[in-house]
């Protein structure tokens, strides 16, 4: 018997794929964020995705859908926030490709000064940039006390640990000397320098900001308006030895509250059906 008679023996059938109908079907774009604190309000949690929600409602996009039932292992590279999204051509966007998305949605070309007065209010914003991400981001990641490393042992999250240590300029020193017969490990972190350095930072934010709408005085408001408002709200609902430092300062809070209703609107939950 030949090869093809016998594999005639066993002929090979295909069947057509099944489709899936989709449990949310995506219908209007959608941001992918950490659980917001109040299902209401929409703002979430997390500084970085909450930054995004604001960048996007105050550059003028709205009718935006949020869900917040993906894990960051879910999502692009392990992180939130991700924008899908919907037919004819379904497509997941990371942060980086959010700002183009705006862009082309509102029909704007790109701003080589990105919405600031000239180049010097825009050299000026990258050092406002670094104080938010550096000296209050610390003391707001101090604020909540970390896992203990062995319960992080198995945990795909469990370099976020070390995220204090590794945004603070100079780093600190290692928590073992240079006698230890053990190697370098950890890091030798005084709390009273890092509320220090933050209560310091967040005084200069307040006279920066003055009365103006929005900061560095531009005309309309830009990422660092959205970097700063995401900051100010989180802080704002931080333990008491990181708020007050915010409440201290009246046009912060009000600042802060009066951009909250307008990026709150700005978004939806999607259709479940």
């Amino acid at each position: 018997m030949d090869l093809p008679a016998f594999f005639s023996r066993f002929p090979l059938h295909t069947y057509p794929p099944i489709l899936v109908p989709p449990r949310f079907p995506v219908v209007q774009p959608t941001l992918w964020i950490a659980p917001p604190r109040d299902i209401v309000a929409f703002l979430s949690t997390d500084v970085e995705c909450l930054k995004w929600q604001a960048y996007l409602a105050l550059r003028g996009v709205d009718h935006i859908a949020v869900r917040w039932d993906i894990s960051p292992e879910g999502a692009l590279d392990a992180r939130l926030p991700v924008l899908h999204l919907p037919d004819p051509s379904p497509r997941l966007l990371p942060p980086r490709s959010i700002l183009d998305w705006a862009d082309a949605r509102l029909g704007h070309p790109p701003d080589p000064l990105e919405g600031y007065r000239d180049q010097f209010a825009k050299d000026e914003s990258h050092a406002w940039v670094a104080l938010l991400e550096g000296v209050v981001h610390a003391a707001l990641s101090f604020s909540h006390p970390d896992p203990h490393i062995f319960s992080t042992l198995f945990r795909s999250d469990a370099r976020k640990i070390f995220a204090v240590d590794a945004i603070l300029s100079p780093p600190p020193p290692p928590s073992t000397g240079f006698t230890s017969p053990f190697p370098p490990f950890g890091a030798n972190i005084d709390p009273s320098v890092i509320h220090a350095r933050y209560a310091e930072a967040i005084a200069a934010l307040s006279d920066r900001l003055a009365t103006d709408k929005w900061f560095l005085d531009s005309l309309n408001p830009t990422a660092l308006d959205a970097l700063l408002f995401a900051y100010l709200h989180t802080l704002l609902h931080s333990k008491e030895s990181i708020r007050i430092q915010v409440t201290r300062r009246p046009n912060l809070v009000a600042w802060e509250r009066s951009l909250r209703t307008h990026v709150q609107t700005a978004f939806c939950l999607p259709p479940t059906s």
